[in-house]
């Protein structure tokens, strides 16, 4: 069964574009003019993946993310942006967006980007060990983190994240590394890595303050230090 994307946007112009394309991909749509249909939408199935609108009449497009992550931790979420929104941006991927675009968009971007965040959702991947950090365990394959026993909830792109840092412990990754290895561009605004990293930090560090996993590596980047070696 084709892979069903929610495609949450008040402009009838954009959205049928935008559907256009991603039925040519080969992908079910089903679409959404304001903020409470695309919860209505969202409630009576829950899609593969969600293309919001952040500029929404009624419920905006912001609550609408932070009400569908709170209900569904995994499910990738692709903001669409006005050029200068940087602070909606930011925002919208603290409350656990995966990616964003912004418009006026090419809609084949847009396809691209939806099914670079499918094929991570779908597709198993290569690595199948385990990797453990002291009382941190992921499982690449199975697609699972567990923090002192009990499960994290982590977005795609935060697993994914995750993942990246954990497999190459004490090397300082670059963010457009991190930005390549996790989202699949080589070009993108960097600020996209700084804020997962962020909220990346606040579900596995003790004091996300102080971050003994995750370390910044200033003017370049992040290092992952594994907790168990510290101890």
């Amino acid at each position: 069964m084709a892979p069903t994307i929610l495609v949450v946007d008040d402009d009838r112009t954009v959205s049928d574009v935008v559907r256009r394309y991603l039925e040519r991909a080969g992908l079910t749509v089903e679409l959404a003019e304001d903020g409470d249909a695309a919860l209505a939408a969202f409630a009576a199935r829950t899609p593969d993946l969600v293309v919001l609108d952040l500029m929404l009449p009624g419920v905006d497009g912001l609550e609408v993310c932070r009400r569908m992550r709170q209900a569904s931790a995994d499910m990738p979420i692709i903001m669409l942006t006005a050029m200068g929104e940087e602070i909606d941006r930011i925002v919208g991927l603290q409350l656990g967006a995966d990616d964003y675009v912004t418009k006026p968009f090419s809609p084949r971007e847009l396809v691209l980007r939806v099914q670079s965040v499918l094929r991570r959702t779908v597709a198993q991947p290569v690595q199948r060990e385990l990797l453990t950090d002291g009382d941190l365990v992921v499982d690449p394959a199975r697609r699972t983190a567990m923090l002192r026993g009990q499960p994290l909830s982590l977005t795609v792109r935060e697993f994914d994240l995750l993942v990246a840092l954990m497999s190459q412990p004490g090397v300082a990754l670059k963010r457009p590394q991190l930005l390549e290895q996790v989202w699949g561009w080589s070009f993108g605004d960097q600020s996209t890595v700084t804020v997962h990293i962020r909220r990346l930090r606040e579900k596995i560090e003790q004091d996300p303050a102080e971050p003994q996993r995750i370390q910044t590596v200033w003017g370049i980047g992040y290092r992952y230090e594994p907790a168990a070696s510290g101890a």
